[in-house]
Protein backbone atom coordinates (compact mmCIF):
# COMPACT_ATOMS: atom_id res chain seq x y z
CA UNK A 1 0.00 0.00 0.00
CA UNK A 2 1.58 3.52 -0.96
CA UNK A 3 1.82 5.93 1.86
CA UNK A 4 1.18 9.21 -0.07
CA UNK A 5 2.33 11.22 3.21
CA UNK A 6 5.87 10.11 3.49
CA UNK A 7 6.08 10.93 -0.20
CA UNK A 8 4.78 13.95 -0.27
CA UNK A 9 6.70 14.73 3.18
CA UNK A 10 9.74 14.45 0.83
CA UNK A 11 8.95 16.11 -1.79
CA UNK A 12 8.27 18.75 0.24
CA UNK A 13 11.48 18.38 1.92
CA UNK A 14 13.13 18.38 -1.60
CA UNK A 15 11.40 21.69 -3.01
CA UNK A 16 12.28 23.81 0.03
CA UNK A 17 15.95 22.73 -0.03
CA UNK A 18 15.53 23.86 -4.00
CA UNK A 19 13.78 26.91 -3.13
CA UNK A 20 16.78 27.92 -0.88
CA UNK A 21 19.60 27.19 -3.17
CA UNK A 22 18.25 28.65 -5.52
CA UNK A 23 16.89 32.03 -4.29
CA UNK A 24 20.20 32.62 -1.99
CA UNK A 25 23.11 30.54 -3.06
CA UNK A 26 24.48 34.08 -5.68
CA UNK A 27 24.33 36.05 -2.33
CA UNK A 28 25.62 33.49 -0.26
CA UNK A 29 28.67 32.99 -2.68
CA UNK A 30 29.19 36.78 -2.88
CA UNK A 31 29.74 37.16 0.75
CA UNK A 32 32.25 35.12 0.99
CA UNK A 33 35.95 36.64 1.13
CA UNK A 34 38.29 35.50 -1.40
CA UNK A 35 42.02 35.52 -0.57
CA UNK A 36 44.95 36.83 -2.73
CA UNK A 37 45.51 33.72 -4.91
CA UNK A 38 42.13 34.50 -5.96
CA UNK A 39 41.36 38.42 -6.40
CA UNK A 40 44.91 39.29 -6.00
CA UNK A 41 47.06 41.17 -3.56
CA UNK A 42 50.51 40.87 -2.16
CA UNK A 43 51.97 38.51 1.07
CA UNK A 44 55.05 39.94 3.56
CA UNK A 45 56.57 37.02 5.53
CA UNK A 46 58.36 38.89 8.27
CA UNK A 47 60.82 36.84 11.05
CA UNK A 48 60.51 38.39 14.40
CA UNK A 49 62.97 39.50 17.11
CA UNK A 50 63.13 40.20 20.53
CA UNK A 51 64.14 44.38 20.73
CA UNK A 52 66.15 43.49 23.83
CA UNK A 53 68.80 41.10 23.93
CA UNK A 54 68.46 37.62 25.74
CA UNK A 55 64.67 37.61 24.93
CA UNK A 56 63.32 34.71 23.46
CA UNK A 57 60.45 35.07 20.53
CA UNK A 58 57.24 33.18 22.10
CA UNK A 59 53.76 32.38 20.94
CA UNK A 60 52.56 35.32 23.37
CA UNK A 61 55.13 37.91 21.66
CA UNK A 62 53.89 36.31 18.05
CA UNK A 63 50.43 37.15 19.10
CA UNK A 64 50.89 40.74 20.28
CA UNK A 65 53.57 41.65 17.28
CA UNK A 66 50.64 40.35 15.10
CA UNK A 67 47.21 42.16 16.79
CA UNK A 68 49.86 45.12 16.09
CA UNK A 69 50.70 44.81 12.57
CA UNK A 70 46.85 44.29 11.84
CA UNK A 71 45.99 48.14 14.07
CA UNK A 72 48.71 49.34 11.43
CA UNK A 73 47.00 47.66 8.43
CA UNK A 74 43.97 49.05 9.25
CA UNK A 75 45.54 52.93 9.18
CA UNK A 76 46.23 52.20 5.72
CA UNK A 77 42.48 51.65 5.09
CA UNK A 78 42.61 47.93 4.09
CA UNK A 79 39.79 45.59 5.11
CA UNK A 80 40.20 41.85 6.08
CA UNK A 81 43.99 41.31 6.19
CA UNK A 82 44.91 38.19 6.57
CA UNK A 83 47.51 37.48 9.69
CA UNK A 84 48.81 34.27 10.98
CA UNK A 85 51.58 33.73 13.40
CA UNK A 86 53.61 30.55 12.57
CA UNK A 87 55.88 28.94 15.20
CA UNK A 88 59.03 29.08 15.96
CA UNK A 89 59.14 33.08 14.65
CA UNK A 90 57.46 33.87 11.84
CA UNK A 91 54.49 36.34 10.89
CA UNK A 92 52.99 35.93 7.55
CA UNK A 93 50.65 38.82 6.26
CA UNK A 94 48.45 38.57 3.33
CA UNK A 95 46.62 41.57 1.56
CA UNK A 96 43.54 40.53 -1.01
CA UNK A 97 43.55 43.90 -2.63
CA UNK A 98 44.67 45.45 -5.66
CA UNK A 99 44.19 48.56 -4.44
CA UNK A 100 46.24 48.85 -1.49
CA UNK A 101 49.82 51.09 -1.85
CA UNK A 102 52.19 48.37 -0.92
CA UNK A 103 55.10 50.17 -0.76
CA UNK A 104 53.18 52.33 1.66
CA UNK A 105 51.76 49.32 3.93
CA UNK A 106 54.93 47.71 3.84
CA UNK A 107 57.22 50.93 5.39
CA UNK A 108 53.75 50.90 7.71
CA UNK A 109 54.05 47.99 9.32
CA UNK A 110 57.60 47.63 9.60
CA UNK A 111 58.17 51.20 11.68
CA UNK A 112 58.91 50.68 15.83
CA UNK A 113 57.48 53.97 16.36
CA UNK A 114 58.83 53.85 19.72
CA UNK A 115 58.10 58.34 21.37
CA UNK A 116 60.05 58.99 23.49
CA UNK A 117 60.94 62.98 25.55
CA UNK A 118 64.37 63.16 26.17
CA UNK A 119 65.92 65.77 28.28
CA UNK A 120 69.35 67.61 27.53
CA UNK A 121 71.50 64.69 28.62
CA UNK A 122 69.81 62.14 25.87
CA UNK A 123 68.12 60.23 29.19
CA UNK A 124 64.38 59.30 28.22
CA UNK A 125 61.95 60.89 30.69
CA UNK A 126 58.50 59.99 29.53
CA UNK A 127 57.79 57.25 26.64
CA UNK A 128 54.95 56.60 24.06
CA UNK A 129 53.71 54.18 26.75
CA UNK A 130 52.60 57.00 29.03
CA UNK A 131 50.54 58.37 26.43
CA UNK A 132 46.39 58.03 26.98
CA UNK A 133 44.14 55.17 24.95
CA UNK A 134 44.29 57.21 21.96
CA UNK A 135 45.54 60.17 23.33
CA UNK A 136 46.84 61.61 20.03
CA UNK A 137 45.02 63.36 17.48
CA UNK A 138 45.93 66.13 14.53
CA UNK A 139 44.94 69.90 15.41
CA UNK A 140 46.29 73.19 14.33
CA UNK A 141 48.35 76.05 15.62
CA UNK A 142 47.43 79.56 15.32
CA UNK A 143 48.67 80.12 11.60
CA UNK A 144 46.68 76.99 10.66
CA UNK A 145 49.42 74.88 10.49
CA UNK A 146 48.90 70.50 11.15
CA UNK A 147 49.99 69.72 14.44
CA UNK A 148 50.08 66.56 16.83
CA UNK A 149 48.38 66.61 20.54
CA UNK A 150 49.08 64.05 23.20
CA UNK A 151 47.66 63.36 25.91
CA UNK A 152 49.11 61.41 28.78
CA UNK A 153 47.37 58.99 30.48
CA UNK A 154 48.90 60.63 34.22
CA UNK A 155 48.69 64.14 34.17
CA UNK A 156 50.61 63.73 37.55
CA UNK A 157 53.98 62.69 35.84
CA UNK A 158 53.49 65.02 33.17
CA UNK A 159 53.64 67.81 35.01
CA UNK A 160 56.69 66.61 36.98
CA UNK A 161 58.63 66.06 34.55
CA UNK A 162 58.00 69.56 33.14
CA UNK A 163 58.72 71.10 36.42
CA UNK A 164 62.04 69.45 36.61
CA UNK A 165 63.12 70.40 33.36
CA UNK A 166 61.47 74.22 33.44
CA UNK A 167 63.09 76.48 30.61
CA UNK A 168 65.02 73.24 29.56
CA UNK A 169 65.22 71.66 26.11
CA UNK A 170 62.74 68.44 25.79
CA UNK A 171 63.77 66.54 22.52
CA UNK A 172 60.54 64.24 20.73
CA UNK A 173 61.68 61.43 19.07
CA UNK A 174 60.08 59.01 16.98
CA UNK A 175 62.47 56.22 16.87
CA UNK A 176 65.60 57.66 16.43
CA UNK A 177 64.22 60.24 14.81
CA UNK A 178 64.43 64.33 15.94
CA UNK A 179 60.79 65.69 15.64
CA UNK A 180 61.74 68.30 17.54
CA UNK A 181 63.26 70.11 20.12
CA UNK A 182 61.13 72.04 22.03
CA UNK A 183 62.03 73.89 25.53
CA UNK A 184 59.73 73.46 28.32
CA UNK A 185 58.35 77.21 28.93
CA UNK A 186 55.96 76.49 31.48
CA UNK A 187 54.63 73.62 33.29
CA UNK A 188 52.08 71.43 31.84
CA UNK A 189 49.44 70.66 33.96
CA UNK A 190 46.54 69.66 31.63
CA UNK A 191 47.79 66.23 30.62
CA UNK A 192 48.45 67.75 26.85
CA UNK A 193 51.26 68.38 24.89
CA UNK A 194 52.32 69.45 21.27
CA UNK A 195 54.62 67.86 18.81
CA UNK A 196 55.39 70.32 16.39
CA UNK A 197 56.93 70.29 13.07
CA UNK A 198 57.26 70.50 9.40
CA UNK A 199 53.15 68.49 9.09
CA UNK A 200 50.77 68.03 6.19
CA UNK A 201 47.14 67.16 7.33
CA UNK A 202 48.20 63.94 6.25
CA UNK A 203 51.28 62.96 7.48
CA UNK A 204 50.50 64.92 10.98
CA UNK A 205 47.48 61.88 10.96
CA UNK A 206 49.75 59.35 10.27
CA UNK A 207 51.87 60.48 12.96
CA UNK A 208 48.91 60.42 15.43
CA UNK A 209 47.54 57.00 13.88
CA UNK A 210 50.97 55.37 14.73
CA UNK A 211 51.25 57.05 18.00
CA UNK A 212 47.79 55.11 18.94
CA UNK A 213 48.32 52.00 17.55
CA UNK A 214 51.27 51.59 19.96
CA UNK A 215 54.78 50.84 19.69
CA UNK A 216 55.61 47.49 17.80
CA UNK A 217 56.99 45.15 20.44
CA UNK A 218 59.37 43.17 18.70
CA UNK A 219 61.63 43.99 15.37
CA UNK A 220 60.52 42.63 12.21
CA UNK A 221 62.56 41.89 9.12
CA UNK A 222 61.16 41.21 5.64
CA UNK A 223 62.41 37.31 4.74
CA UNK A 224 59.78 37.22 1.61
CA UNK A 225 56.96 39.57 -0.18
CA UNK A 226 54.90 37.86 -3.37
CA UNK A 227 52.46 39.81 -5.37
CA UNK A 228 49.40 38.18 -7.23
CA UNK A 229 48.00 40.39 -10.00
CA UNK A 230 44.43 40.22 -10.04
CA UNK A 231 44.40 38.55 -13.48
CA UNK A 232 46.30 36.03 -12.42
CA UNK A 233 43.98 35.26 -9.48
CA UNK A 234 40.94 35.40 -11.41
CA UNK A 235 42.60 32.74 -14.01
CA UNK A 236 43.05 30.42 -11.36
CA UNK A 237 39.85 30.81 -9.97
CA UNK A 238 37.79 30.02 -13.33
CA UNK A 239 39.88 27.56 -14.33
CA UNK A 240 39.22 25.89 -10.28
CA UNK A 241 35.39 26.46 -10.52
CA UNK A 242 35.44 24.83 -14.11
CA UNK A 243 37.50 21.44 -12.72
CA UNK A 244 34.81 21.18 -9.71
CA UNK A 245 31.93 21.55 -12.13
CA UNK A 246 33.11 19.04 -14.24
CA UNK A 247 33.99 16.91 -11.17
CA UNK A 248 30.24 17.63 -9.96
CA UNK A 249 28.71 16.15 -13.17
CA UNK A 250 30.31 13.08 -13.10
CA UNK A 251 29.41 12.65 -9.76
CA UNK A 252 26.47 13.10 -10.31
CA UNK A 253 25.98 10.77 -13.47
CA UNK A 254 27.77 8.00 -12.03
CA UNK A 255 25.39 8.23 -9.04
CA UNK A 256 22.07 7.61 -10.74
CA UNK A 257 23.38 5.12 -13.19
CA UNK A 258 24.79 2.75 -10.58
CA UNK A 259 22.43 4.14 -7.42
CA UNK A 260 19.29 5.12 -9.41
CA UNK A 261 16.83 6.18 -6.80
CA UNK A 262 19.29 6.46 -4.13
CA UNK A 263 21.66 8.01 -6.36
CA UNK A 264 19.29 10.76 -6.83
CA UNK A 265 19.10 11.32 -3.16
CA UNK A 266 22.91 11.30 -3.00
CA UNK A 267 22.86 14.38 -5.39
CA UNK A 268 20.36 16.24 -4.03
CA UNK A 269 21.51 15.99 -0.58
CA UNK A 270 25.41 16.84 -2.55
CA UNK A 271 23.61 20.20 -3.91
CA UNK A 272 22.93 20.55 0.02
CA UNK A 273 25.88 19.83 1.18
CA UNK A 274 27.42 22.73 -1.43
CA UNK A 275 25.23 25.17 -0.44
CA UNK A 276 25.36 24.61 3.47
CA UNK A 277 29.19 24.68 3.26
CA UNK A 278 29.15 27.84 1.52
CA UNK A 279 26.77 29.50 4.14
CA UNK A 280 29.27 28.04 6.88
CA UNK A 281 32.20 29.89 4.94
CA UNK A 282 30.01 33.06 5.13
CA UNK A 283 29.45 32.47 8.91
CA UNK A 284 32.91 32.00 9.69
CA UNK A 285 34.09 34.71 7.75
CA UNK A 286 36.18 32.39 6.34
CA UNK A 287 38.82 33.73 3.14
CA UNK A 288 38.60 31.35 0.42
CA UNK A 289 41.90 30.78 -1.01
CA UNK A 290 42.87 28.55 -3.78
CA UNK A 291 44.23 25.42 -0.97
CA UNK A 292 40.47 25.75 0.44
CA UNK A 293 38.85 24.99 -2.76
CA UNK A 294 41.24 22.27 -3.15
CA UNK A 295 39.55 21.09 0.16
CA UNK A 296 36.21 22.14 -0.68
CA UNK A 297 36.11 19.46 -3.63
CA UNK A 298 37.83 17.15 -2.22
CA UNK A 299 35.61 16.64 0.31
CA UNK A 300 32.64 16.51 -2.36
CA UNK A 301 34.23 13.18 -3.40
CA UNK A 302 34.30 12.18 0.24
CA UNK A 303 30.94 13.15 0.84
CA UNK A 304 29.79 11.12 -1.60
CA UNK A 305 31.95 8.41 -0.20
CA UNK A 306 29.43 8.21 2.80
CA UNK A 307 26.71 7.37 0.37
CA UNK A 308 28.16 4.73 -2.01
CA UNK A 309 29.12 2.76 1.07
CA UNK A 310 25.63 2.71 2.55
CA UNK A 311 23.65 1.90 -0.81
CA UNK A 312 26.82 -0.73 -1.72
CA UNK A 313 25.46 -1.58 1.58
CA UNK A 314 21.76 -2.25 0.35
CA UNK A 315 22.68 -3.22 -2.07
CA UNK A 316 24.30 -6.61 -0.75
CA UNK A 317 21.56 -6.88 1.50
CA UNK A 318 18.83 -6.76 -1.54
CA UNK A 319 20.54 -9.45 -3.29
CA UNK A 320 20.24 -11.79 -0.08
CA UNK A 321 16.48 -11.96 -0.68
CA UNK A 322 15.80 -9.49 1.83
CA UNK A 323 12.57 -7.40 1.14
CA UNK A 324 13.66 -3.15 0.43
CA UNK A 325 12.48 -1.90 3.95
CA UNK A 326 14.53 -4.80 5.70
CA UNK A 327 17.53 -4.31 3.24
CA UNK A 328 17.36 -0.67 3.83
CA UNK A 329 17.66 -1.32 7.76
CA UNK A 330 20.21 -3.42 7.21
CA UNK A 331 22.23 -1.19 5.16
CA UNK A 332 22.00 1.64 6.94
CA UNK A 333 22.96 -0.04 10.80
CA UNK A 334 26.16 -1.86 9.33
CA UNK A 335 27.44 0.98 7.00
CA UNK A 336 27.37 4.21 9.88
CA UNK A 337 30.22 2.58 12.06
CA UNK A 338 32.61 2.51 8.61
CA UNK A 339 31.57 5.69 7.76
CA UNK A 340 31.78 7.19 11.24
CA UNK A 341 35.17 5.56 11.72
CA UNK A 342 36.28 7.20 8.45
CA UNK A 343 35.59 10.63 9.33
CA UNK A 344 36.88 10.69 12.62
CA UNK A 345 40.51 9.56 11.05
CA UNK A 346 40.01 12.19 8.20
CA UNK A 347 39.34 14.65 11.10
CA UNK A 348 42.52 13.77 13.10
CA UNK A 349 44.76 13.94 9.72
CA UNK A 350 42.87 17.71 9.53
CA UNK A 351 44.00 18.39 12.84
CA UNK A 352 47.47 17.34 12.59
CA UNK A 353 47.91 19.52 9.18
CA UNK A 354 46.52 22.99 10.93
CA UNK A 355 48.93 22.25 13.79
CA UNK A 356 51.99 21.94 11.68
CA UNK A 357 51.51 23.79 8.70
CA UNK A 358 52.12 27.22 7.11
CA UNK A 359 48.77 29.11 6.99
CA UNK A 360 47.91 28.10 3.24
CA UNK A 361 47.86 24.40 4.52
CA UNK A 362 46.02 25.34 7.49
CA UNK A 363 43.50 27.08 5.12
CA UNK A 364 43.15 23.63 3.59
CA UNK A 365 43.15 21.79 7.02
CA UNK A 366 39.90 24.48 8.18
CA UNK A 367 38.35 23.95 5.22
CA UNK A 368 37.94 20.24 4.87
CA UNK A 369 37.41 19.64 8.79
CA UNK A 370 34.45 22.46 8.42
CA UNK A 371 33.04 19.98 5.16
CA UNK A 372 33.49 16.47 6.77
CA UNK A 373 31.11 17.97 9.50
CA UNK A 374 28.89 19.42 7.49
CA UNK A 375 28.81 16.46 5.31
CA UNK A 376 28.00 14.18 8.44
CA UNK A 377 24.66 15.88 8.70
CA UNK A 378 23.72 15.97 4.79
CA UNK A 379 25.07 13.09 3.31
CA UNK A 380 24.83 10.78 6.30
CA UNK A 381 21.88 11.44 8.39
CA UNK A 382 19.88 13.62 5.94
CA UNK A 383 20.32 10.96 2.89
CA UNK A 384 19.03 8.47 5.30
CA UNK A 385 15.98 10.68 6.16
CA UNK A 386 15.41 11.25 2.99
CA UNK A 387 15.62 7.75 1.33
CA UNK A 388 14.09 6.42 4.81
CA UNK A 389 10.51 8.41 3.33
CA UNK A 390 10.58 6.93 -0.35
CA UNK A 391 11.28 3.73 1.40
CA UNK A 392 8.53 3.74 4.00
CA UNK A 393 6.17 5.74 1.22
CA UNK A 394 6.02 1.95 -0.45
CA UNK A 395 6.23 3.29 -3.99
CA UNK A 396 9.67 2.04 -5.12
CA UNK A 397 9.38 -1.43 -4.29
CA UNK A 398 11.33 -3.20 -7.15
CA UNK A 399 15.46 -3.70 -6.83
CA UNK A 400 16.11 -1.78 -10.05
CA UNK A 401 15.02 1.08 -8.53
CA UNK A 402 17.94 0.90 -6.39
CA UNK A 403 20.44 -1.01 -9.05
CA UNK A 404 19.78 -4.78 -8.62
CA UNK A 405 18.65 -6.92 -11.49
CA UNK A 406 16.17 -9.74 -10.62
CA UNK A 407 18.80 -12.63 -11.44
CA UNK A 408 21.41 -10.94 -9.01
CA UNK A 409 18.90 -11.58 -6.24
CA UNK A 410 19.25 -15.03 -4.84
CA UNK A 411 17.11 -16.53 -1.95
CA UNK A 412 17.49 -16.22 1.58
Amino acid sequence: MIKWGRFLLFLVVVGLLATLVSTTTKQVAGNITLGLDLQGGFEILYEVEPLEAGHKVDIELLKSTAHMIEKRINIGGVAEPVISAELPNRIRVQIASQSADQDKLRELIGKPAVLTFRDESGKTILQGSDLAPNGAFVDYDELKRPLVIVKFSDPKKLEDVTRANLHKRMAIYLDENLQTNPTIQDVITGGSARITGDYTQESAQELADLLNSGAMPAKLTEKQVTSVGASLGALALEKTLYAGYIGAALIFVFMLLVYRMPGMIANITLAGFTYFCMVVLDWMDATLTLPGIAGFILAVGMAVDANIITYERIQEEIRSGKTILSAFRAGERRSLITIIDAHVTTLIATGVLFYFGTSSVQGFAVVLAMTIIVSVITNVFGSRFLLWLVVRSNMFKKPFWFGVKESEIGEL
